[in-house]
């Protein structure tokens, strides 16, 4: 009888328990879990003081606190970026993600920011155009809009030209392949290549011609439109309030922000 009685109390307890985490994790703070490439400076690296930071990073937390939600950064590795958003340990991917040949994989904001891929030589490369690529070796990231751009039909021709194509997993790999000789050129985006370049102009020389031209936005899985609008409500009203402005001249050093919003708040 002690023991029924005990077995008894130990299971109201227990369910008193789980009822009390279930109610929690309702009634607590939500989060928007922001996934992204921790070596993807301007757009998302780790600051000096050793904590997460960048554009897009200050952007979504900006977003987070219009919509009363906890940021949480949650760094990925970028191959895997589809995976994270389709099992939910993720919510977005806010990271210098561009919307070019992925429109139908993702649902997306609307463009926030225009980019585009370029050619990251050294200073004293004897590479001036697309052409003096011939029989040399460029390195790209995996899974990246540089990778897509370059294995784009119509870059087919500059494709065959390389000597050899070098995916590689992250871009901190492909500078240290550049400083060693072991690749002859970049492929990235154009902004961050001019982050890693600050300081270091009489290192390294970006192409002036662009591989292609693109634009940014937030990717959310394929159908989820209440969160993308939340988004992009509170994106509409971060161009109104002045914080891409804001962001974009510490970033940037000039307004880049291209949504509509925008443009109509320039007016």
């Amino acid at each position: 009888m002690k023991k029924s009685l005990s077995l008894s109390v130990a299971i109201f307890l227990f369910a008193t328990l789980v009822i009390g985490i279930v109610s929690v994790q309702a009634d607590g703070i939500k989060t928007l879990v922001v996934g992204f490439d921790q070596d993807f400076p301007p757009y998302g690296y780790i600051g000096e003081d050793g904590n997460f930071t960048g554009y897009d990073l200050e952007l979504a937390k900006a977003a987070a606190d219009i919509l009363g939600l906890e940021i949480v950064y949650q760094p990925i590795s970028w191959d895997s970026k589809d995976l994270e958003l389709d099992s939910g340990t993720i919510d977005c991917i806010w990271n210098g993600f561009t919307i070019n040949e992925r429109e139908d994989k993702y649902t997306w904001t609307e463009a926030y920011k225009g980019a585009g891929q370029v050619f990251l030589v050294s200073a004293d490369s004897d590479i001036k155009t697309f052409d003096d690529l011939k029989d040399k070796v460029v390195a790209v990231q995996t899974d990246s809009a540089g990778l897509y751009a370059i294995q784009d039909e119509k870059n087919k021709e500059l494709l065959d030209s390389f000597k050899e194509l070098l995916v590689v997993p992250q871009y901190n790999e492909a500078f240290m392949d550049l400083e060693a000789g072991a690749v002859d050129a970049i492929i990235l985006d154009i902004d961050v290549a001019k982050f890693q370049i600050k300081g270091k102009e009489s290192k390294y020389r970006i192409l002036d011609e662009y591989l292609q031209k693109e634009e940014y936005g937030v990717g959310f899985k394929l159908g989820n439109t209440e969160l993308r609008d939340k988004v992009q409500e509170a994106l509409n009203e971060m161009a109104k309030n002045g914080t891409f402005a804001k962001l974009s001249e510490k970033y940037f050093g000039y307004d880049s922000c291209i949504m509509a919003a925008c443009l109509a708040n320039e007016k």
